[in-house]
């Protein structure tokens, strides 16, 4: 079975979408340059060779002009693929992502779409506050917009091809520990994470969540990095005879939020997992959803496991403290399953 590194099934959805439609193009700083890195993370990597400048765009380094160019091209009918060389200088273009790209098609009554996919690299990898963001809960509280975010090669192929194919804006969130090695370029704590990955075009439902693990204790919520941290812990907790179910819930706009109910039933405990900062989280909003739709279900409050409420720090150990990580997995699971059993006894 052919296996590639997330980095490459990225590169290879990009290839098969620009093949099939010569309205998809690629804009962002450094995407194309010859002998360079392909972007950020090597993602466009020598496509430039096969479909030349005029479709693999060198952008100056401006967000704004970036995500603003992408957002009048998918206006007029075309596919733009946007890339941000870290997902944390979003915030320099937030304007259009938010006000334009999210709102046109209801302010136009349907009349007008915004095919655009920006791409946006994110996860803490020691560099510092401003290159380390997790920013899903900025996006998946504005409506227009759809938020994805794979854990895994197969799924980065399938879910990047149902976006491009998709005619609202795609915010495609990819962690950059995840990426692995790709032309010289590689984080130094990168997973070496490979998958089957199929040679022709498919898709994957946007809106749709994985279910990694069953489990009949508790239910793990958990994405991108964290997911493959979640399963690492659920594979302890196994030998501590606590049976933990693993959910990646790779699209959280739109959210399935119905599977996540239904595993909260069936296990009546659920923990999230999450890299962003707990306040506002993506967590939260999950956490509320499923408290208001199995509270009588539930043998303990849901429980989540997040980065605090600080800034990223830059210093390795500091990160490794901030980052949620097996141990702290450990711990709140056997909490939460000894917490919701001794009130059983109560």
């Amino acid at each position: 079975m052919r296996e590639l590194s997330f980095s490459k099934a990225l590169r290879e959805a990009i290839q098969l979408a620009m093949r099939r439609d010569p309205n998809v193009f690629v804009l962002g700083e450094d995407v194309g340059i010859s002998g360079g890195f392909g972007g950020g993370f090597t993602v466009t990597l020598g496509l430039s060779d096969e479909f030349g400048h005029a479709r693999i765009m060198d952008t100056p380094i401006s967000e704004i002009a970036i995500v603003g160019a992408a957002v009048g091209a998918a206006m007029m009918g075309m596919r733009p693929i946007a890339e941000m060389q870290y997902g944390d200088f979003v915030f320099c273009a937030m304007d259009q992502v938010i006000n334009q790209a999210a709102k046109m098609c209801y302010m136009s009554n349907g009349q007008v779409s915004v095919p655009l996919v920006l791409r946006l690299p994110v996860g803490a990898t020691t560099r510092g506050a401003q290159h380390a963001q997790s920013t899903e809960a900025y996006f998946m509280h504005t409506p227009g917009l759809k938020v994805v975010c794979p854990s895994n090669p197969y799924d980065a192929k399938g879910l990047l091809l149902s976006a491009v194919w998709d005619n609202n804006p795609v915010i495609f969130l990819e962690h950059k520990l995840l990426y692995g090695a790709g032309g010289g370029r590689k984080e130094k704590t990168s997973l070496d994470l490979y998958t089957h990955v199929p040679e022709q075009e498919y898709t994957l439902p946007l809106g749709s969540v994985a279910v990694k693990r069953a489990g009949t204790d508790v239910t793990i919520l958990a994405n991108m990095l964290m997911v493959h941290r979640a399963l690492q812990a659920a594979q302890e907790l196994a030998s501590m005879g606590i049976d933990a179910g693993v959910i990646d819930v790779r699209c959280l706009a739109p959210l399935d939020i119905e599977t996540l109910a239904d595993s909260a039933r069936k296990t009546h405990r659920v923990m999230i997992v999450e890299e962003d900062n707990q306040s506002g989280g993506w967590g939260a909003e999950v956490a509320a959803r499923l408290t208001e739709m199995c509270f009588d279900d539930l043998d303990a409050p849901v429980l989540r496991v997040a980065a605090p409420d600080t800034p990223v720090p830059c210093a390795p150990a500091l990160e490794k403290l901030y980052v949620p990580d097996v141990p702290r997995i450990l711990q709140a699971a056997r909490q939460l399953c000894q917490s919701s059993r001794e009130n059983d006894l109560d």
